[in-house]
């Protein structure tokens, strides 16, 4: 999931020899005509509350930030980018840390740099002049430290395709999201509700500072989304008609040039649409440039369907006599029946079975509501509750998600998760209250009342466990890359940190191999057959390296 990328290396010389036609991409600036371009007073009443008119940042007890911003394309960037500067600047020094871990070659990371020109070279023409000027906006409030990679606008503009283009080269970030819905009889009250994981993983301060916006535009409607400094995109949100979005990764080729991110196709629909029909019409009208499941829930339509797009093809899966959809990150749609990248992806990733697991969970329930949605977002066991491991992808909580969400969209309800992962208390929001809410009136914005609480596993010794298992790991996987020495009896505590987990075993096994101790290594091998592998690729790696262990001993 989280691998070094050696093919930008090939991109990044290929761009050199092809650099026509990327001059007016550099120098593009968005269209801000129309639009006050002063920028915002900010009053900071406390570390944790900071305003602007009547819009305003506030942290909740359950260390969530809170934004409510309202206004112009330009007038939105600029608040978002003054209220949150300090958490913007923070999450690209992340991200580009992040980078620098993956690539840390200096020349590569040059060869990168002129990587993403080339490739990003017609981004700015897939994504509306709206949305370039709230960009625009936020982008003023950047930090400098990172202008040898792209000016400021330019970087943002990166920022929003960066997902797009790490799934796309290497399959990373969203490979692991679970998202369902049920509705009709499957309902203790018969109306919609829907809930999903997001699994994206940058790192883990990366999620620290998670951002609940709710956003107030001059056109389309009031919607709220789950996000992070510097994002205006959308990966989860909820609009005041009821509508929510949610994205979830396909199996992608490889592109060969930057179009519209997924974020700002599922930002329109959810700014824009109050139905299904519409949402539709609206991911039609884009081109993107990765594969892409889009769950639309509709409180109006009372149903939800998945809208699969990619570079080449359009799809629409619409469950017909049934109360439930589900998605992991597999297409389900006629014209992806037979793709033959998506077929595979079926039969060799974890999509496969976590959506065995979901169909699993929710047959055990007769009737859902918001508790038992969040429960099912928080399951950590295999098909069958068979033990797999903590943090093993195959589970529907894999204990690395930026954020869990549920959603309510005839109430307008929406549930957040407090940190860690989707563990802590699901913070309750109700778009009637806060959309009708008194100008100048800066409280948190959750309804806590309507809280679910903390997941009980926090309070467990097996759940300091994992935690110290999560230390060991980066531990060993250093000593692995760098062909180092463990210090001794190390081996035996990370496994009993984890014991159901297949990789403490293979990676022991790597370990011994790498020292010449190849019955050892055997030994270990055999033991990771013994459990619930994630992928077939992880499969083939591991009897690999056991037929190998096997061919040194003779």
């Amino acid at each position: 999931m989280r691998r070094k990328v050696p093919i930008l290396f090939f991109f990044g010389m290929m761009s050199l020899f092809f650099s026509c036609g990327i001059s007016k991409s550099l120098h593009h600036q968005p269209n801000l005509k129309g639009y006050n371009p002063e920028k915002p007073i900010v009053i900071k009443h406390a570390d944790t509350l900071f305003s602007s008119g009547n819009n305003y940042l506030i942290k909740n007890k359950q260390k969530i930030w809170e934004l409510y911003v309202s206004g112009d394309p330009l007038k939105r960037g600029m608040l978002i980018g003054a209220l949150t500067q300090p958490l913007l600047q923070k999450q690209e020094k992340i991200f580009f840390s992040q980078v620098q871990e993956l690539v840390p070659s200096k020349f590569k990371q040059k060869l990168l740099r002129e990587f993403l020109k080339w490739y990003n070279r017609k981004l700015y023409l897939h994504i509306t002049e709206e949305y370039k000027a709230e960009i625009y906006g936020l982008s003023q409030y950047a930090s400098d430290e990172f202008n040898t990679v792209a000016p400021k606008y330019l970087r943002s503009l990166y920022l929003h395709g960066a997902h797009d283009i790490g799934h796309a080269m290497q399959d990373l970030t969203l490979v692991g999201c679970s998202s369902l819905a049920v509705w009709g009889d499957k309902t203790e009250d018969q109306q919609l509700l829907i809930g999903r994981n997001f699994d994206f993983y940058a790192g883990d301060a990366f999620a620290e500072e998670k951002i609940v916006a709710f956003i107030n535009p001059e056109q389309g409607h009031p919607f709220m989304m789950v996000t992070w400094g510097g994002m205006i995109g959308v990966v989860s949100g909820m609009n005041t008609e009821g509508l929510t979005v949610t994205i979830n990764a396909g199996k992608s080729k490889i592109p060969l040039v930057a179009k519209t991110p997924i974020s700002i196709v599922a930002r329109e629909i959810l700014q824009y649409a109050a139905t299904v029909e519409e949402a539709i019409n609206i991911a039609k009208k884009r081109q993107v440039f990765v594969s892409e499941s889009i769950m639309i829930g509709s409180a109006k339509d009372q149903r939800a369907i998945l809208i699969e797009v990619s570079p080449e093809k359009f799809g629409i899966f619409d469950v017909s006599n049934n109360s439930q959809l589900l998605c992991s990150n597999h297409f389900q749609s006629e014209v992806y029946k037979t793709d033959e990248r998506n077929r595979r992806h079926i039969l060799e990733s974890h999509s496969q079975y976590r959506f065995e697991r979901m169909q699993e969970l929710l047959g055990e329930q007769e009737k859902m509501d918001p508790e038992r949605m969040v429960a099912i977002l928080r399951n950590k066991d295999g098909l069958q509750n068979t033990k797999i491991g903590y943090g093993n992808e195959k589970a529907l909580n894999q204990l690395l998600a930026h954020h869990g969400i549920v959603f309510q969209p005839k109430s307008l309800m929406v549930w957040v998760s407090s940190n860690p992962y989707q563990l802590g208390e699901f913070v309750a929001y109700d778009l009637n209250k806060i959309f009708s809410k008194k100008e100048n009136d800066f409280v948190v914005l959750g309804t806590n009342s309507r809280n679910i609480p903390k997941d009980d596993f926090l309070d467990t010794e097996t759940y300091q466990k994992y935690e110290a298992y999560r230390i060991q790991d980066r531990i060993i996987d250093k000593v692995l890359s760098e062909k180092g020495i463990l210090e001794k009896g190390f081996t035996k505590q990370y496994q009993q940190l984890n014991p159901e987990l297949w990789i403490v075993y293979y990676k022991t096994g790597q370990y011994f191999y790498n020292r010449g101790w190849y019955k050892a290594a055997e030994t270990e091998f055999q033991k990771a057959l013994t459990k619930v592998i994630t992928t077939v690729p992880d499969r083939v790696r591991l009897e690999k390296y056991l037929k190998k262990a096997r061919r040194k001993q003779q």
